[in-house]
C-alpha cells in the first residue's frame, strides 16, 4: 500500500513537472513573439531599418550575418487570419518564439528561394487549410511583397525543402500531417510566387 502511494505520488509529480516545462516553454514563447511584434511596429524598429540598410545588397550566402531570433520580415495570410512576424533561423529557441527564416535562403521578395519554417501545433496550426490560389503578403526591411499560392506539396519529412530559384519564390514549411500525434513523418510545402513588389518602410526610409 505504502509502495503504491509513493509511487502515485511520483508520478503526479512527473506529470506537474512536464506539464509547468511545456506551459513555461509556451509562455516563453508567446513573449519572444510579442517582444519582436513590439519591435517591428515601434517606428518599423530601427535597429530593423538599420539593417535593412547593411543588407540591401547581400546574397543569400552573406544574409547570413543576421542575427539569430532577430524580426527579418511581416507574413500575413488573410483567408487563414494568419499574421506573424518571422524571425531568423530555425533553431528551437526561434521556432518556439515565432516563424523562422531558413538562413542561407533568400529574403522574402528577393531574388531567389526565400523558405520560413515553424511548428505545426504553433504559428503554423493553420497553414494545413492554405489553398492555391490564396493571397499572402509579406514585408521585410526592404521589400513589400503580395503573393500568390501556386503549389502545396507533401513530401518525406527528411527530404530537403530548399531549392534554387532565379526568380523571387516563398515556400513555407511545416511538419505534417497538423494534427498527427508524436514526430509526424511528412512535411508540407507551400510554394507561392510574387504578383506585385513595392520597397518596403527602410526603402522608403533611406531613399
Amino acid at each position: 500500500m505504502l509502495i503504491r502511494s509513493v509511487l502515485g505520488y511520483a508520478f503526479v509529480c512527473v506529470g506537474g513537472a512536464t506539464l509547468a516545462f511545456s506551459g513555461s516553454r509556451y509562455a516563453a514563447g508567446a513573449w519572444h513573439q510579442q517582444q519582436a511584434r513590439l519591435a517591428w511596429n515601434e517606428a518599423r524598429a530601427r535597429a530593423v531599418v538599420a539593417l535593412a540598410r547593411r543588407t540591401a545588397t547581400m546574397d543569400a550566402q552573406t544574409a547570413t550575418l543576421i542575427a539569430t531570433g532577430a524580426p527579418v520580415a511581416h507574413l500575413v495570410i488573410p483567408r487563414l487570419s494568419l499574421d506573424e512576424i518571422v524571425l531568423e533561423g530555425v533553431d528551437d529557441n526561434t521556432l518556439n518564439a515565432g516563424p523562422g527564416h531558413l538562413p542561407g535562403s533568400a529574403l522574402p521578395g528577393e531574388r531567389g528561394n526565400a523558405v520560413v519554417s515553424a511548428h505545426r501545433d504553433r504559428h503554423f496550426a493553420k497553414l494545413g487549410d492554405v489553398r492555391v490560389g490564396d493571397t499572402l503578403f509579406t514585408e521585410s526591411a526592404a521589400l513589400r511583397t503580395t503573393w500568390v499560392v501556386t503549389a502545396r506539396r507533401v513530401i518525406d519529412a527528411g527530404a530537403p525543402a530548399l531549392f534554387r530559384a532565379s526568380d523571387a519564390t516563398l515556400t513555407l514549411t511545416t511538419c505534417w500531417p497538423i494534427r498527427y500525434i508524436g514526430t509526424a513523418p511528412d512535411r508540407l510545402l507551400i510554394t507561392a510566387r510574387p504578383i506585385s513588389s513595392t520597397g518596403s518602410f527602410a526603402s522608403r526610409s533611406s531613399s
